[in-house]
This record gives C-alpha cells, sequence and structure tokens, in this order.
C-alpha cells in the first residue's frame, strides 16, 4: 500500500454521484495508460470515499459498479475516472513535452539560410525567448502550430522533407537497410546482381546529417547519394 501523506485523489463521477479513492499519482497513470500494475502498489488504502477530504465513505457500490469488490471498483475508478495530478509530475510532464518539442523541430527543420538543423541547444533558447506556454496534455503537432510562428521572430526555421537517392556496396547492404528504415520512408529498394543496394527514401531535413553518418560509418563512407526532391 502506498503512504497515504503522499496519496493523491482519484475520482470518478457517476450522475450527481461521487466516488474517491487515494492513489499514488505516476502508478495510477501507468494503470490507465495500460500498463499492467498492482492495486496493491497503487493505493494507500482500499476505502472508497464520496468526499476524501472529509472521510465521507460512499455507499451503493453494488448500484453503481455491480460488485462490491473494492479492488475492482478503484480499478474502475483509475480507468474511467480523472486523477489530480500533482505539482512534480505536471512539471515533469511539460519537461518531458519541451524535449519531444525540441526533439521535432531538431529532427525535421532546419535554417533556410545554411540547409542545416539547428542545435539542440539553441532550440531551447528560441524556446525561452519566445515565452511560449507548453501544455503537458496538447499533442505535439497541435502545440507547434502556436509555438512555432512565435520561434520563427527570433530563429529560422523551415521544414522539409528531402527525397535521397541511396547506393550502398553489397559488402555492406544488409547492415545498412535497417538504418534506412530507421530514418525515413523507403519509397524504393531494389537489389543488384552484385549484391549491392540501391534505394529512395524519404529523411526529414534535420536528420539528414546523421543519417548520413550512420550509414557511412557503417559502409565505411562507400556510401553514394543524390537528393531528388525537396519540398
Amino acid at each position: 500500500m502506498v503512504n497515504i501523506d503522499d496519496a493523491i485523489v482519484a475520482r470518478l463521477k457517476k450522475g450527481e454521484h461521487t466516488f474517491e479513492i487515494l492513489v499514488d499519482c505516476e502508478k495510477a497513470l501507468e494503470l490507465k495508460k495500460g500498463k499492467d500494475t498492482d492495486l496493491d502498489d497503487i493505493l494507500a488504502t482500499n476505502d472508497i470515499f464520496k468526499d476524501v477530504k472529509k472521510g465521507e465513505h460512499a455507499s451503493d457500490l453494488m448500484k453503481f459498479f455491480k460488485t462490491e469488490n473494492k479492488k475492482e471498483i478503484a480499478k474502475t475508478i483509475i480507468l474511467e475516472g480523472e486523477i489530480q495530478l500533482t505539482s512534480e509530475y505536471k512539471k515533469k510532464m511539460r519537461d518531458e513535452k519541451r524535449k519531444q518539442i525540441v526533439n521535432n523541430i531538431h529532427r525535421n527543420a532546419v535554417d533556410p539560410n545554411t540547409g542545416l538543423p539547428h542545435p539542440p541547444q539553441r532550440i531551447e533558447m528560441a524556446l525561452d525567448e519566445s515565452k511560449v506556454n507548453i501544455d503537458e496534455f496538447k499533442p505535439i503537432e497541435e502545440q507547434l502550430k502556436s509555438i512555432l510562428p512565435k520561434m520563427r521572430a527570433i530563429l529560422p526555421l523551415k521544414y522539409e522533407v528531402r527525397e535521397i537517392a541511396i547506393k550502398i556496396p553489397g559488402a555492406y547492404a544488409g547492415k545498412c537497410y535497417s538504418i534506412l528504415k530507421q530514418y525515413g520512408k523507403l519509397l524504393k529498394d531494389e537489389w543488384q546482381n552484385d549484391g549491392s543496394l540501391v534505394a529512395v527514401v524519404e529523411v526529414p531535413a534535420g536528420a539528414q546529417e546523421e543519417f548520413f553518418d550512420k550509414l557511412n560509418n557503417l559502409a565505411h563512407g562507400e556510401v553514394e547519394s543524390k537528393i531528388l526532391n525537396v519540398r
């Protein structure tokens, strides 16, 4: 069981009736996201309340949950209800979302003046300078719609996808094949009679340099490439 002093409230409303339990914040969220987590590691108590602060216990459990098994009821409250996140956990979520936003911009965008990606540290500085608010709950793609216009006033950014033709010698083709799929969308792959591989890959512009570095490291610099299209 969780220490009751460290627990937060999970709440489920059924019409005018409220059912509350005390849970560990992170472990309750893990269960809500589908992870197989033991309820004994989540619950601070097996009690089901109608108001935790007042210490009022809920009644008519059979009527609303079709069972009086309190662990099953607690699981339903977690899965179907809302979990009151701690300030600490919300900050952790915002920090993680911020990292994802920085990585998205670094991987997909370039400086239009140089065609090269901005370093992650510079992107983070631009985020701070533009004073954007990062929402721990909203999807990254949705947030970028409002974040990018503000950042472009500070940092030149252009999202690009590059279609690149690749030829890899037979001695290294097998090792390099997974890199082609890892870094982009494989549009075409043809194995030649000499064992070499000819492929066309769509790669986010910001990832191109790292993509080439990975291939050339495996193929000892013997990869041939040509950019066919940029959009």
